[in-house]
């Protein structure tokens, strides 16, 4: 879901800080970093692999899945035009690497895994109900566009109220949780020990 406060949140942080993790909202590299390294552990097949990164920004996850000698064809996806410019300027598509921009995430081609990071973090003045249906409905083209599992992280609502944003959403794990659980698949993860203020969720389908 995108509207026009979230759209110039992300063109701003792109102009201010160019193609990097910060221009598409992270503290810095390391934080994303951090991320990409739970969301991968959805990964339970062996050699080659086909992966959808949901909300890709500037297609830094390819980078870091070449880095870890990982076998993959990628394919990134972005609502924002601007941002897979960037990846495309960034990044040298090619055979395993792609980038698209879609207004509907119902585009996406299948793929054996799909990955989303930070997507349900800002809301600005979007209603919470209207917010919930925005993620349950992303999870279920996720559920469907994946063969053999998927992945999502999501600030979570353990964080300290102190610190809260009245422009983020803050998740509860445990009902993300139970709608995986009881939608997509036997076995379902919640990582909620990594040191940040969000928390990650792997669906493996057929594990």
């Amino acid at each position: 879901m995108i509207n026009a406060d979230i759209e110039r949140y992300y063109q701003k942080n792109l102009s201010t800080h160019g193609a990097s993790a910060e221009g598409v909202g992270w503290k810095n590299a390391e934080a994303q970093r951090v991320r990409f390294e739970q969301l991968l552990k959805v990964i339970y097949t062996e050699g080659q692999f086909s992966i959808n990164d949901v909300g890709c920004g500037v297609g830094d996850l390819s980078a870091y899945l070449t880095e870890k000698k990982y076998q993959f064809s990628y394919k990134g996806y972005d609502v924002l035009e601007s941002m897979i410019s960037e990846a495309r300027e960034k990044y040298l598509e090619n055979g395993t690497r792609q980038f698209f921009q879609v207004d509907d995430l119902a585009q996406m081609q299948p793929a054996d895994y799909s990955v989303a990071s930070g997507i349900f973090n800002l809301k600005f003045e979007v209603t919470e109900e209207h917010w919930k249906q925005y993620i349950l409905k992303t999870l279920e083209v996720m559920n469907e566009k994946s063969k053999f599992g998927f992945s999502f992280n999501a600030l979570t609502s353990y964080s300290d109220a102190a610190f809260m944003k009245a422009e983020l959403y803050y998740s509860n794990p445990g009902w993300l949780f139970d709608y995986c659980k009881t939608r997509f698949a036997k076995n379902v993860a919640l990582l909620h020990d990594y040191s940040q203020y969000d928390f990650t969720i792997l669906v493996k389908k057929n594990f």
